[in-house]
């Protein structure tokens, strides 16, 4: 075929040989340079022909470019519409692809692993040769996908490293670590593994109300229906538990059991019926274990924070002063610290949770305060002194501030990553503590962040809140949605070293495939 301006027309890709007269061998695309702009000053007859234009003259310059790009869409979607090792049969408009299958295959083979690259997808398995390849459209160039398919490159990549395992920056995937906490209210569990230093990765969770100190104020001991609740909810963390390897693990009981008269007797039964082996430990590891969890909420600014977490049964307070050499554990700088007997369930079931006026809430909030007066610790003056208005702040980790923080956001459902290290004034503290106390029972079980579980306990942890704000005035407080559990994890990975190993040089790495050094970068991103 002759071109008017150029002479002979140059073969195009995927052309069948009785199209080219015989000719036997294919012209090169040029890799990734662009086709030569023909000039539209006529137009081929047998192009012409099948358009049904006359004359070669009067065609448009732009019908003429897009011409050979509308046969590369159709030769493309020929070729992923029939099974593989297939070759395609001559099509409409005098179009076909090439008949040798080998030949025919390697078409668009470049662009097609290009295309899987952006999108992440180099780890997706192949179509079987029974199925028509249309089903993997990881082949597919993004140009010949309709648009509102097509995903964009970053979040290809999200959804990519959200179904992978991490990846430790020494190249093996990193351990898993579980931390269990039996409180007097929650059964909570936290698989993980460390990430950047100090910091870790959720793999799995579990939390359930058991109220296992349920009446234990009244008659000092367990009663069998909590114990029975609590019994439940282990099986199933015995179960998550079973099902990953776990390199260290940790379970603890608090408050509930440690009071009780048939705590010992509980565990026991908990040992024979999940295989779970928990222990109880005292106040003071409470308390540590409570800062250690919050470590990364203190900005290298702050020199002084009083912590506390109020719990069902019991109220960890510390305080906590860091001088110029900060340690890498919060923990090494608590300076004073108490646990007052005393928590949600308690302090609701001696005073009533459900119908709370102004005047019982006030004479809680007394209780409370009375119990404080013995502790001996520093002033809010002395906390305070010398350091900027920044520099000194309460931190609360409880189901009590992370509710606060819930309704002062009007969540329509509870939402950790925008409560978990919010800062609230003491202004927005005082208006939610007073919104609170202005609804009934009913009100508050309706509310997303507090439901029927907890309706009738919050205003008991505001109470206590409002007792610790007395002592400590401050002009700000952070929410942490985290505590005991966080802080096992914490203080295990930083025995075993999982934050100290040193990335190895690029030639001693242990990868051996492209594909898991791809999946590390991005894990590296999404980590930073």
């Amino acid at each position: 075929m002759k071109d008017p301006d150029h002479g002979e027309k140059p073969s195009e890709s995927g052309a069948s040989a009785a199209d080219r007269g015989g000719a036997q061998k294919h012209a090169p695309r040029g890799g990734k340079g662009k086709r030569r702009r023909r000039k539209p000053s006529g137009l081929p007859s047998a192009i012409a022909s099948r358009s049904g234009i006359s004359g070669e003259a009067g065609r448009p310059a732009a019908l003429d470019e897009a011409e050979p790009a509308r046969k590369r869409k159709r030769r493309r979607r020929s070729k992923a519409a029939r099974p593989q090792g297939q070759a395609a049969p001559v099509g409409s408009g005098g179009t076909a692809t090439h008949s040798d299958p080998a030949i025919s295959d390697r078409k668009g083979h470049k662009h097609g692993k290009k295309a899987r690259r952006q999108r992440g997808l180099q780890g997706r398995p192949l179509a079987s040769g029974g199925k028509p390849a249309t089903a993997d459209r990881s082949s597919e160039s993004p140009r010949s996908r309709p648009a509102e398919t097509a995903a964009s490159p970053q979040q290809s990549a999200r959804s990519e490293r959200l179904r992978a395992p991490y990846v430790a920056p020494s190249g093996l995937q990193a351990p898993l670590y579980a931390a269990l906490d039996l409180g007097t209210n929650n059964c909570r569990l936290l698989v993980a593994q460390p990430t950047r230093p100090g910091q870790f990765r959720v793999v799995d969770a579990f939390s359930r109300i058991v109220r296992l100190g349920e009446g234990l104020g009244a008659s000092g001991r367990l009663s069998d229906d909590a114990m029975e609740r609590s019994v439940e909810a282990l099986k199933i963390c015995a179960a998550k538990l079973d099902a990953r390897s776990i390199r260290r693990r940790r379970l603890i009981a608090t408050e509930a059991a440690r009071s009780a008269a048939n705590g010992e007797n509980f565990l026991k039964r908990v040992a024979e019926e999940t295989g779970l082996e928990l222990e109880i430990i005292n106040r003071e590891t409470e308390a540590r274990l409570a800062v250690s969890g919050c470590s990364s909420l203190v900005d290298r600014e702050t020199k002084s924070v009083v912590l506390f977490d109020i719990g069902g049964g019991s109220s960890e307070i510390a305080v906590i002063r860091i001088g110029e050499n900060r340690s890498s554990r919060l923990a090494n700088h608590i300076t004073h610290w108490t646990s007052l007997p005393v928590g949600v369930v308690t302090l609701s079931e001696r005073h009533g949770g459900e119908h709370v006026t102004p005047q019982s809430f006030e004479l809680m909030v007394r209780e409370v305060e009375t119990m404080l007066a013995a502790f001996e610790s520093p002033s809010v003056d002395i906390l305070a002194s010398g350091t900027s208005g920044s520099g000194f702040h309460l931190i609360g980790t409880s189901g009590t501030v992370t509710t606060l923080a819930g309704v002062h956001l009007d969540l329509p459902r509870y939402d950790r990553r925008r409560v978990d290290g919010l800062w609230l004034s003491d202004e927005e503290v005082s208006a939610m503590q007073a919104r609170l106390l202005s609804w009934d029972f009913a009100a508050r079980a309706a509310n997303p962040c507090i439901g029927p579980d907890r309706a009738d306990l919050v205003l008991a942890g505001c109470a206590i809140l409002e007792a610790i704000r007395r002592r400590w005035p401050s002009t700000r407080m952070r929410v942490a949605d985290r505590g005991l559990r966080e802080g096992l994890l914490t203080d295990m990975m930083a025995d075993d070293g999982a934050w100290r190993r040193q990335r190895p040089r690029r030639f001693q790495r242990p990868f051996t495939s492209g594909e898991e050094r791809s999946r590390e970068r991005v894990h590296e991103g999404n980590q930073a």
